[in-house]
């Protein structure tokens, strides 16, 4: 059944899987930060004003190799470029919302929380989208703070695993989608395929066979998907 919009409770909801999967892999950044030797201060700015999981690591790992600053900036502009095709994408299901709430939501658009709001059908109220960004937002933030803080202290097994939060979140969100269409299990097969097979022969540059693929899977998504939207609600 097609939804008109959805409120700040129902986004706060949606969020749940994300702050699951945010904190461990938050924790490990502010550890992984402390062993770069990044100041407390600067591994929570990072959190902060960046608020991209997979950037920050990356930064952390050219910071690491003596990368100089430019190219750093350089990587990380490449690396969110697909995150303009999800602005646009959002932006087109935002009905009667004042621009000036446009720059918000721009900055807390995810993977993860676009991958939440995407799936919503029918319109996206700014409520939803600020309840559901801004509760990752925060989650991601003091997760960097307590790895900082406290990551050493845990066992080496624990440190380790820390990162395993981020595939569990995406299983509990994909799951429930998967129950109600098998187009999207198909999307997600086929967009894993596509990712390996370019990877895996090195057809491009490291870090773009991810945003080719997203840009690929999206692209055929937003026809399969609007397609059967438009079957259901016939």
């Amino acid at each position: 059944m097609k939804q008109d919009s959805y409120n700040a409770k129902e986004g706060f909801v949606a969020a749940i899987p994300i702050v699951i999967g945010y904190f461990p892999v938050a924790m490990a950044f502010g550890l992984l930060a402390k062993t770069v030797h990044i100041s407390l201060l600067d591994s929570c700015l990072f959190s902060v004003l960046v608020f991209a999981g997979a950037s920050q690591f990356m930064a952390l790992d050219l910071i690491k190799a003596g990368i100089a600053t430019g190219d750093i900036i350089l990587a990380t502009f490449l690396l969110n470029l697909r995150h303009l095709m999800m602005s646009a994408s959002l932006a087109v299901r935002l009905k009667d919302i004042k621009k000036g709430w446009l720059l918000f939501i721009a900055f807390g658009i995810t993977d993860e929380s676009f991958s939440v709001a995407s799936l919503k059908n029918g319109t996206l109220s700014i409520s939803f989208l600020l309840a559901l960004q801004g509760i990752s937002y925060v989650s991601w933030i003091s997760g960097t703070l307590v790895g900082y803080l406290v990551g050493t202290t845990l066992p080496l097994s624990v440190q380790s695993s820390l990162g395993i939060g981020l595939y569990a979140m995406f299983t509990a969100i994909l799951i429930p989608e998967i129950k109600k269409s098998s187009n999207v299990l198909c999307l997600s097969i086929t967009s894993g395929i596509l990712y390996a097979f370019i990877d895996y022969f090195k057809l491009l540059p490291s870090g773009w066979s991810l945003i080719v693929s997203i840009i690929i899977a999206s692209t055929v998504g937003l026809f399969v998907l609007k397609d059967e939207a438009k079957e259901v609600h016939a």
